[in-house]
């Protein structure tokens, strides 16, 4: 029996970009927040205003992978996947862009249900101001105040499970490359097209003497 080697089916260099500058940005962005309980209270205000603009620039950068994958398809799993893996692979990257959506949209909309909100600004890095929801921050102080509420638990819920999916991804990835003996790391990272392990085939017959 030999192995037969199939090209490592890897995906574009603007998606490759834009995976590990989202994923970049949501390692700091938690750090950040984990950060607060313990930095001096006359930094909170910037951290959390920092925290703010990693969430917004994410939430753009997803939208535009989005947008990106909707106009370049990404490439299939290897063959070799069982297509129980294929579909589990399938979901869970959904519900990863669920999540990066949801997380940034609905800290956006406890921000601006926040009761200061009118009065003190937000922006973007310090480079410009960033609207808040409109239609959340003209409702009545009670509504408002069980919407900051609401908006701030969904916010942090969402955040755990970001926190669980992500980690079943890194391991899934680090499974197929390490235990199955796939190139599945080498699909989000530049690089030649090597070959990788596909399907054993049959050795080709011999010759009679």
């Amino acid at each position: 029996m030999t192995v037969a080697q199939s090209p490592i089916r890897r995906y574009t260099r603007t998606a490759m970009v834009l995976h590990w500058l989202i994923a970049l940005l949501i390692t700091i962005n938690v750090a950040l927040i984990w950060s607060v309980d313990y930095i001096p209270e006359e930094r909170i205000r910037f951290v959390i205003d920092s925290h703010k603009s990693f969430g917004i620039t994410v939430l753009g950068l997803v939208l535009m992978r989005l947008l990106w994958r909707a106009a370049n398809r990404p490439p299939d799993l290897p063959d070799s996947y069982p297509r129980a893996e294929k579909r589990t692979a399938h979901a869970a990257h959904i519900a990863l862009y669920v999540l990066m959506i949801g997380l940034p949209l609905s800290g956006w909309m406890h921000d601006s249900a926040w009761k200061a909100a009118g009065e003190i600004k937000m922006s973007l890095f310090g480079l410009f101001e960033w609207p808040r929801i409109s239609w959340i921050m003209n409702v009545e102080p009670v509504t408002k105040e069980r919407l900051h509420s609401l908006f701030g638990g969904i916010h942090h819920w969402l955040a755990y499970g970001l926190y669980g999916l992500v980690g079943l991804h890194i391991a899934a990835a680090l499974k197929h490359q390490f235990w199955d003996g796939h190139a599945e790391l080498q699909r989000m990272w530049p690089g030649r097209d090597a070959a990788e392990p596909a399907t054993p085939s049959s050795p080709a017959p011999r010759r009679q003497a």
